[in-house]
């Protein structure tokens, strides 16, 4: 059984390429750097969209 959704694994890649091209800004307003980090963005976006994604602990 998937851990994560359909929508939240897209969701994911779509964070991670923009972090690749530099695009990518945390809340601070900063480039984020951190494949770590790039992913937590996209779980949190994807939460926010109503995905299939499991709590923060």
């Amino acid at each position: 059984m998937a851990k994560y959704s359909k929508k939240a694994s897209e969701k994911v890649e779509v964070t991670m390429h923009e972090m690749k091209e530099g695009k990518l800004k945390s809340g601070s307003g900063k480039k984020v750097t951190s494949k770590k980090q790039a992913v937590a963005i996209g779980l949190s976006e994807a939460r926010k969209e109503g995905a299939k994604v499991p709590k923060k602990k």
